[in-house]
């Protein structure tokens, strides 16, 4: 154990999160957890690459849906709301009070989830290709 609330992995961090590789909001939510995550507690992964399809087999997921943020933790898989809850909850203050909106029924997080979720694209944008990370951040994306 380290002095971090959370357990670490082998590989030092505590836990993956799957995004939508092409996806200009996922992006930013990327670059955003980055940028607020100084004990670099996170890994990232595209979902539509080889090792995040190989994530959601093994979690049990469909490898087709790639409208969702996917955390893993400790081999527990949280998808939606959930997941941008817990990420949320382990960044520097003020972002785990946003923890508190875990009080509110999930299906009806999820319902505004999956309502952005379905928009982003039009939204937010898409790129051809998952974004490349510089390469002081190659480290932290899982390839």
């Amino acid at each position: 154990m380290t002095k971090d609330k959370h357990r670490r992995g082998e590989n030092g961090y505590e836990g993956i999160v799957l995004i939508d590789g092409v996806c200009h909001l996922c992006q930013g939510l990327t670059r955003f957890i980055i940028e607020r995550d100084p004990r670099a507690r996170f890994q990232f992964a595209s979902l539509q690459s080889d090792i995040g399809i190989e994530l959601l087999e093994k979690g049990g997921l469909p490898v087709d849906e790639v409208d969702t943020v996917v955390l893993i933790e400790n081999g527990h898989y949280y998808v939606r709301s959930a997941a941008v809850l817990r990420i949320f909850r382990q960044m520097k203050m003020p972002w785990p009070l946003l923890y508190a909106f875990a009080f509110v029924p999930r299906p009806l997080r999820d319902r505004l989830y999956r309502y952005v979720a379905r928009n982003r694209y039009r939204w937010f944008g898409k790129e051809e290709q998952c974004m490349l990370p510089t390469p002081e951040l190659r480290k932290r994306f899982l390839s």
